[in-house]
């Protein structure tokens, strides 16, 4: 069904194209050995190549170029064996150098695709236009003073992939899919650590609208967004903002614009600059970039597990599709799950993950990275209740004093003498003891009244402290009672 939004004139359809900026994961900068950690103090992390110091001589950082290809093979593109850095000249505060060094004419990476699933299960496929690798700026910091503005430059030199989407995107909710399946392959790669929060990721939104069947119309960029949900925000506002403009006879001019999550409404921020404003030209401090087939080959061998590859064999596994796409969400999910489930039945280990450990989480304000329950003490609880040591109530309280108290289920079970009886004999001396007990219902239940039974067997595991085997509780009820 093809999304639309209803104007005054009839339905405009959206198209919308994305330009992320993912933070490549190094511990150096891409020209420089300056390190890239986050929430350093201001100025602390900077050499003179990230300075612009006169003479200063950039040498690439083999690892981003390592990362840069990984992503291009987890994005079934093209990788470029001969690429090349040019440098685009603009002047701001932030830009020491007065030019960043980035790849126009000969990205590292070209075509590819991502596929995302919708909310109604339908799958569509996003086209990547190219990826290119790119020193980031620094940051200029306009609260700090009220006259004047500081200079971070802990940023500026640090790696950052840009990937390009084809304008393939219809809707704020494929904006979102798109964004989020790029973060999760990121993610499973070790490429990008995906964090918006802290800027390691972050998108410009490319936006036109038009009628059914027309060509493109012209766009306007929304720039720096940095969540998902504000993505998916900016798509909507700009492309109703440049709806009413249609509608009311005027020109929707290509231009930058900034999105004001306060609001909820795309701002104006300049006109749109054309690349030859840029002067873009080959740097001259910098060979062409040029690796080895063999190289590629080498590191595509290497990759771990991509979530679709691992969604498919959960599945296989005997999971439900939704089971499987929740615990492939996150490459750390998904590691905790295996160790659950190695040995073990799937889809019980599926349930107590997605179940009882989430809601743990959750409770605990913990995550899946440090969870409240290690993945060994979650698997030793599934063996004892498959060897009938616990049963499923008794399970669950044992899991309960795991949160708490952070041991094992064996050193609990053994603790709390939380075992379950299995004794046939013991079972039926305490229903017995039940049934005398409760003479009337005796009475009634064989008189017909079926649904009696289950008081009965309530009652027994109640004088059991919930330690009877539910199997032979329930039998010995029929036993005694018939």
């Amino acid at each position: 069904m093809t999304y639309t939004i209803e104007g005054r004139t009839g339905p405009w359809e959206i198209v919308v194209g994305l330009e992320v900026h993912a933070q490549v994961t190094s511990h150096a900068k891409l020209f420089s050995g300056a390190a890239t950690a986050f929430g350093a103090e201001p100025n602390s992390q900077v050499s003179f190549v990230d300075a612009g110091f006169p003479g200063m001589l950039p040498v690439i950082n083999h690892e981003c170029v390592a990362q840069a290809v990984r992503t291009g093979l987890g994005l079934n593109a093209k990788v470029n064996l001969w690429s090349r850095f040019d440098r685009k000249n603009y002047f701001y505060a932030d830009l020491p150098q007065g030019y960043q060094i980035s790849q126009f004419a000969h990205p590292i990476i070209g075509e590819g695709v991502v596929e995302i699933t919708l909310a109604d299960g339908s799958a569509k496929n996003i086209g990547v236009t190219r990826l290119h690798l790119e020193q980031d700026a620094g940051k200029s910091l306009h609260d700090q003073h009220p006259q004047k503005s500081f200079i971070d430059l802990n940023r500026s030199g640090v790696a950052l992939m840009e990937i390009v989407s084809e304008p393939d995107i219809r809707s704020p909710e494929e904006a979102g899919a798109y964004l989020t399946k790029l973060r999760q392959i990121l993610r499973y790669l070790g490429t990008c650590d995906g964090n918006m929060d802290e800027g390691s990721m972050r998108a410009d939104v490319n936006v036109s609208v038009r009628r059914a069947g027309e060509g493109y119309r012209t766009r306007c960029e929304v720039k720096n967004v940095n969540s998902i949900r504000f993505v998916m925000q900016s798509v909507e506002a700009e492309a109703r903002r440049q709806i009413e403009v249609f509608e009311t006879g005027g020109t929707v001019e290509q231009e930058t614009r900034l999105f004001d999550t306060a609001r909820g409404i795309t701002r104006s921020m300049r006109s749109k600059e054309d690349a030859h404003d840029y002067r873009y030209f080959p740097d001259p401090d910098l060979p062409p970039l040029v690796i080895a087939q063999s190289w590629v080959d080498q590191l595509k061998a290497a990759l771990p597990e991509l979530p679709d590859v691992r969604r498919a064999r959960y599945v296989a596994m005997g999971l439900s599709p939704y089971d499987a796409h929740v615990l492939t969400l996150e490459r750390e999910t998904a590691a905790y799950f295996e160790e659950v489930a190695a040995g073990r039945d799937a889809k019980i280990a599926a349930n107590w993950v997605t179940g009882d450990l989430f809601a743990a989480i959750n409770r605990t304000k913990t995550s899946i990275a440090a969870p409240p329950v290690p993945a060994a003490h979650l698997g030793a609880l599934l063996d004892l209740l498959a060897d009938k040591t616990l049963s499923g109530t008794l399970a669950k309280q044992v899991f309960e004093a795991m949160v708490e108290e952070g041991k094992s289920p064996g050193a609990i079970v053994e603790a709390r003498g939380l075992r379950q009886v299995t004794d046939s004999g013991a079972i039926e001396r305490i229903v017995a003891g039940v049934l005398d007990a409760n003479t009337d219902k005796v009475a009634e239940y064989r008189s017909g009244k079926d649904k009696l039974f289950g008081f009965f067997v309530g009652q027994t595991m109640k004088a059991m402290q919930g330690k009877g085997n539910p199997a032979l509780v329930n039998d010995a009820v029929k036993k005694l009672l018939g």
